[in-house]
């Protein structure tokens, strides 16, 4: 059995800080044309990887800035060689984007998911550029698929019950009560790069988990899409994405 409760964790549990919002984010659905394809039943970038790295997140709560690392390694992965960010590049982006400060347990605050995409956009990722972000609404499952479809992957927030901690699946537990309770673990991200019809699949901790539709429902909260220069430069713009348009949409962000 999965047991994810003992890792040295913060005591102030996990690392995704409350969701922020910004009315200029640009929204993904914008960009499907009529022309584009459904998404297909499935879809699977992890290249047969099936060990990811930490990237620290077993002794802090650097939980967004490993999403990041672990998108990158997918990005890489199917344009190139896979690129793994070492520990102590992640570390300072930590300490960058998210406050941390070593050897003070008080600022192992986590962080929240729009100020280090934002930050990732600015500034770069040890070398990675990220062209855009563009959110699918988590509720709309064609466009979160059509998101890892089409882009390899899409990064989210989960509000992640008690009963997390011990599932090889990540599920919706049978029955109710505090352990199922939205959140009562903590606000965690990840980054998902694999779906097929009844699940998705996310690394974190070093690994892949899937988790049911059911479980994506009840606890995925937020949903961002990172459109990858790596990505964009060895695939081009997809078929049916208008990136004109989102190019344009950028332009007009103050």
């Amino acid at each position: 059995m999965a047991d994810h409760s003992k890792m040295k964790l913060p005591p102030r549990k996990l690392g995704r800080k409350a969701i922020k919002t910004d009315s200029r984010t640009l929204r993904l659905g914008r960009y499907f044309t009529p022309s584009l394809p459904p998404p297909p039943p499935a879809a699977d970038w992890t290249k047969g990887i099936t060990t990811w790295g930490m990237m620290l997140n077993d002794k802090l709560g650097d939980c967004t800035i490993a999403g990041v690392a672990h998108a990158i390694q997918v990005f890489t992965a199917n344009t190139g060689a896979m690129v793994t960010v070492p520990d102590a590049t992640i570390e300072r982006y930590y300490e960058q984007w998210d406050g941390y400060v070593p050897g003070d347990p008080g600022s192992d605050s986590g962080g929240a998911e729009l100020d280090v995409l934002n930050d990732w956009q600015k500034q770069g990722f040890a070398g990675n550029t990220l062209l855009a972000f563009a959110d699918p609404s988590p509720a709309n499952l064609d466009e979160v698929r059509q998101s890892i479809a089409l882009f390899g992957g899409v990064y989210i927030g989960l509000s992640l019950p008690l009963s997390a901690q011990t599932q090889e699946v990540w599920d919706v537990a049978p029955r109710g009560g505090a352990k199922a309770t939205p959140g009562s673990w903590g606000g965690h991200c990840v980054f998902v790069p694999k779906y097929d019809e009844k699940s998705f699949t996310c690394i974190t901790w070093g690994q892949l988990k899937t988790m049911t539709l059911a479980f994506w429902k009840k606890y995925c909260d937020e949903a961002h899409t990172p459109l990858a220069q790596a990505w964009f430069s060895a695939k081009g713009a997809p078929s049916g994405f208008d990136q004109e348009q989102l190019e344009a949409d950028l332009r007009a962000i103050v």
